[in-house]
């Protein structure tokens, strides 16, 4: 289907870069995009991806919109408090861009419900604070054949990978997350007990969203088999290279 005259304003600043234009475009416009969690990296992620046009949006996410929540999680609004993040996640999404569908799924992943909340879409990104959920999201997408786009946050850092085990790099297996990260840190931070400087989310959901608008257009280099690591207080960024595990549970050692 031909882009509209309003698409072709909305999306301009696209269509004009050689390596999207108006295929590009009618790729992002055609794409289904699950993210798990509407917080802090999720929000600034919806948001970018909203506006870039990706046709559908489905966003997991069983909790409310807090007080707390709004000195990171950009897209929710003051008079949201208590009401499902779904719901203020769709509202976000329907002010900025009425060419995006948003499907809510106002429920917790879990490993009964992951694959099939992930098959229908074309790739995954997981904002989970999580690591049950983490683990079942890698599970699932590893099964349904699915990218997934993963990203955390600290207090001042983050980062962000790709995962495409069923997917060979330059010949080589690729990695899962359980490559990456094999067991729950006994020791883990969350933001509610240690803090988080607010717009380190932002730059780390921002990345991600990146990173999933690479996949859908096969643009630049992908983060598969490799991290990102993003330090606010130097502000400096490294990219740390993730061997495939060959005693994974999940994937074998990807290939």
């Amino acid at each position: 289907m031909p882009l509209t005259d309003t698409q072709l304003d909305r999306y301009a600043r696209h269509i004009i870069l050689k390596e999207v234009g108006g295929q590009g475009q009618q790729k992002l416009l055609n794409a289904k995009v699950l993210l798990i969690g509407a917080g802090g990296i999720g929000a600034p992620a919806a948001l970018y991806l909203a506006a870039a046009g990706v046709g559908t949006l489905g966003i997991v996410d069983d909790d409310h919109v807090d007080l707390s929540n709004l000195q990171r999680q950009i897209m929710h609004d003051t008079d949201k408090i208590g009401d499902a993040k779904t719901d203020s996640a769709a509202a976000a999404v329907a002010r900025l861009n009425p060419d995006v569908t948003v499907a809510p799924h106002p429920v917790r992943l879990t490993p009964d419900n992951a694959a099939v909340l992930i098959a229908p879409y074309d790739i995954v990104l997981d904002g989970s604070d999580s690591f049950e959920t983490r683990f079942a999201v890698n599970a699932a997408a590893a099964a349904t054949r699915t990218p997934l786009v993963s990203a955390a946050v600290g207090r001042f850092e983050g980062q962000v990978a790709t995962f495409k085990p069923f997917a060979a790099g330059d010949g080589a297996p690729l990695p899962c997350y359980q490559c990456f990260v094999p067991d729950a840190p006994p020791d883990a931070e969350t933001c509610e007990a240690v803090g988080i400087l607010g717009a380190v989310a932002g730059v780390v959901g921002t990345l991600a969203a990146v990173e999933v608008l690479k996949e859908i257009l096969g643009l630049g280099d992908s983060l598969a088999g490799r991290v990102l690591i993003y330090d606010a207080l130097r502000t400096e960024t490294r990219t740390v290279g993730l061997p495939p595990d060959p005693n994974c549970p999940v994937c074998g050692g990807g290939g």
